[in-house]
């Protein structure tokens, strides 16, 4: 079993920035919630301030399945595309260090 990794890349839309970071904040606690979930984080650009990177580990591809079931991701899917450009990347282990155990 293969743990999966997503990285998805938000640069809000123009007055769009506050709105976007309202709606993955609100997330944060819900989808580090799910059982499959084992990392939920959400970095924000030094340079740019507008520009997000989510960061997801999930146990395996039925964790994010459930995940994508969920509430708050189809309320994520609602509204996105309207606050900002997104590119999603759904990624399995190829070279990785597992310093943790």
């Amino acid at each position: 079993m293969a743990h999966i990794k997503i990285i998805a890349t938000l640069l809000a839309r123009p007055g769009k920035a506050e709105e976007l970071e309202a709606l993955l904040f609100s997330m944060a606690p819900k989808c580090r919630a799910e059982p499959g979930n084992l990392r939920w984080d959400i970095w924000r650009d030094q340079t740019k301030a507008d520009r997000y990177a989510l960061d997801e580990l999930y146990v395996d591809n039925a964790a994010v399945a459930v995940h994508r079931e969920t509430p708050h991701f189809k309320n994520y899917l609602s509204k996105i595309h309207d606050l900002a450009d997104r590119n999603a990347f759904v990624l399995e282990p190829a070279l990785v260090a597992n310093k943790n155990g």
